[in-house]
């Protein structure tokens, strides 16, 4: 891996040549802006892979918001310098979620620490964030339905043949109880089925509510569906929610019903 490069946003001159130093010292490339401003022509020029940002800075924009800048511009993680700010000040820092701070005067293994620890942290969360999206491309291109909840019961996710089937959109869906979008009834008795968070609780995992389950969709359509559900667990076997796959199996009723014709059954 080349060597990693570091931008130091402070208006002190001085500060900030002993900052740059101090990083070559350390094996990082570095380079430095004095204001807001130009540290995002830096970044475009440069790419830098973390921040340095001094939270006091003259000029038109301060660090806090050049520092909110930078996370939705950029997605570079960023490291507030400062000696002193007050309250409304941190407060506005916290939003930009920072991944460290470092308070003036400093010793050189305090820059040399946080600096480290704020690119480790940032690696591992791109990992996971890589992950989830390699994770959620895959549930929304599979040919099943997939329904997934939080420990709770309220919907979390939803690929576009769950939309299809059961009517309801994702961004409508989410955070709302199971039962407003997952409705099954038996299809020999018309009543409701066992909630399938219960059942999944108690079984951990199971294959179908009732001997024939008809998904009563939004507007009453009711299909005929196949279903499993599944706990989803921590590495401690605590339960974080459930997923439930269930695919529309009208095709394979008619099927059925044709054969069942045929050998007058």
């Amino acid at each position: 891996m080349g060597k990693m490069t570091v931008l130091v946003v402070e208006d002190e001159k001085i500060v900030a040549m002993d900052i740059e130093n101090r990083l070559k010292k350390y094996g990082y490339f570095s380079s430095s802006a004095s204001s807001g401003e130009e540290a995002m022509e830096k970044i475009e020029e440069i790419h830098p892979d973390l921040v340095l940002m001094d939270i006091m800075l003259k000029g038109k924009m301060d660090g806090v918001e050049a520092a909110g800048i930078i996370r939705k511009s950029f997605s570079i993680p960023v490291v507030y310098l400062t000696a002193y700010a007050d309250e409304t000040t941190l407060q506005r820092a916290k939003i930009t979620q920072p991944f460290g701070y470092i308070i003036k005067p400093f010793e050189e293994r305090e820059l040399r620490v946080a600096v480290e620890m704020a690119l480790c942290k940032y690696k591992m969360e791109k990992k996971l964030r890589d992950s989830e999206q390699w994770l959620t491309a895959t549930l929304k291109s599979i040919g099943d339905a997939v329904i997934a909840t939080d420990e709770k019961g309220l919907v979390k996710f939803m690929n576009p043949y769950a939309e299809a089937l059961t009517g309801q959109r994702q961004e409508d869906a989410a955070g709302k109880p199971l039962k407003n979008v997952f409705n099954i009834v038996s299809e020999e008795t018309g009543k409701q089925v066992e909630d399938p968070i219960t059942k999944v609780i108690r079984e951990g995992i199971f294959f179908g509510l009732a001997d024939k389950n008809l998904l009563v969709a939004r507007g009453g359509t009711r299909i005929p569906v196949d279903i499993t559900g599944t706990r989803i667990l921590d590495d401690r076997n605590n339960i974080l929610g459930i997923v439930l796959v269930f695919y529309d199996i009208i095709e394979r009723k008619k099927l059925e019903k044709s054969i069942c014709m045929n050998q007058k059954c």
